[in-house]
C-alpha cells in the first residue's frame, strides 16, 4: 500500500476529464492535479517547449511525493513521454486518441479523429494509425479554437456548437461510425457533439475510461494501491493567475467546490 498522491496534468483542464474517470475507479486515492493555463494550448507549440514545460510540471509533482504521474494530455504525451521516462524513475501514463479500438469496431470501415494540430503530426498517432487502422479510412480533423472554448469555460453555448458542426458535419457526411475524441479537452462538448450527431448510427469514443483502469492497474501491479478509509484529498494548482473558468468547471461538471493554487512554473 501506498498513501502517496497520484499527479496529473494537462495543458489546462481538458485533464480534468481523466481525472473524472480515476476518481470513480480509485475512490481511496489523493490526487494533485496541475493546469500549465498559463502556456495553453499545447497543440501549436514545439517539441522542444513542450518537453521543457513538461519536465517542469514533473519535477513539481515529484517535489509533491507523487506516485505515478499521468499526462492527461494527448499532445504532452506524443511529444514529451518518451524524455520523461528517460529522465525519471516514475511510471507515466499518458494519452493517445482510440484508433485501434475504432478501427476494430468500424462497420462502414469510416472513422475521425478529432485532435489538436500536435497530435496528428506526431510520430505516435501516425505509428498507430499505420499498425492498426490501415484497413479502414481515417478522417483526422484539426479541432482548432476547441481547446479555447474549454478553457473559457464556453461549453454548450452557441459559439462552441457552430464551431463543432463544421467538424462534426463533414465527418457524417463521410459516413463515419466511430469519432475519437484526441484531446482531452472534448469530452467536455460531448453533449454538443452529440446533439449534432442527432439520429446518426455514430460512437463517440473518450479514451479518458480506459486511461483510468491503465492507471489502476499500473499502481495494483506495483503494490501502490492505496487502500485506506481515510478522506481522499484533491489539491489543485494552476500556472494561470486567473482561475475563475478551473473553479467554475470544477463546481459545474465535477461538484467540486475548492480554491486552486497558483504556481507558475
Amino acid at each position: 500500500m501506498d498513501t502517496k498522491p497520484i499527479g496529473i496534468f494537462d495543458s489546462g483542464v481538458g485533464g480534468l476529464s481523466v481525472f473524472k474517470e480515476i476518481i470513480k475507479i480509485l475512490p481511496n486515492e489523493d490526487i494533485i492535479y496541475f493546469a500549465d493555463s498559463k502556456n495553453n494550448p499545447y497543440g501549436n507549440k514545439s517539441t522542444n517547449e513542450i518537453i521543457k514545460l513538461s519536465k517542469k510540471i514533473t519535477e513539481f509533482l515529484l517535489s509533491e511525493n507523487c506516485k505515478i504521474i499521468v499526462i492527461a494530455c494527448n499532445t504532452a504525451t506524443s511529444k514529451a513521454i518518451n524524455i520523461l521516462r528517460q529522465n525519471y524513475n516514475i511510471n507515466f501514463i499518458g494519452m493517445e486518441p482510440a484508433t485501434k479500438p475504432a478501427a476494430l469496431n468500424t462497420k462502414t470501415g469510416n472513422i475521425a479523429v478529432l485532435a489538436t494540430k500536435g497530435t496528428l503530426e506526431s510520430k505516435k498517432f501516425k505509428k498507430t494509425k499505420s499498425e492498426y487502422a490501415s484497413n479502414v479510412n481515417v478522417y483526422t480533423t484539426i479541432g482548432k479554437g476547441l481547446v479555447k472554448i474549454v478553457e473559457n469555460n464556453e461549453i454548450n453555448t452557441k459559439k462552441s456548437k457552430n464551431l463543432l458542426q463544421q467538424y462534426i458535419e463533414p465527418m457524417i457526411k463521410n459516413k463515419v461510425d466511430q469519432i475519437v475524441l484526441g484531446c482531452t479537452h472534448y469530452p467536455f462538448l460531448c453533449n454538443d457533439i452529440k446533439k449534432i450527431i442527432g439520429k446518426n448510427d455514430i460512437t463517440i469514443i473518450n479514451p479518458a475510461t480506459p486511461v483510468a483502469i491503465h492507471t489502476k492497474n499500473i499502481l495494483n501491479e506495483n503494490n501502490l494501491l492505496n487502500k485506506s478509509n481515510k478522506n481522499r484529498k484533491f489539491t489543485f494548482y494552476s500556472s494561470s493567475k486567473n482561475t475563475i473558468n478551473f473553479k467554475n468547471i470544477l463546481q459545474n461538471y465535477l461538484n467540486i467546490n475548492t480554491d486552486i493554487i497558483t504556481l507558475e512554473i
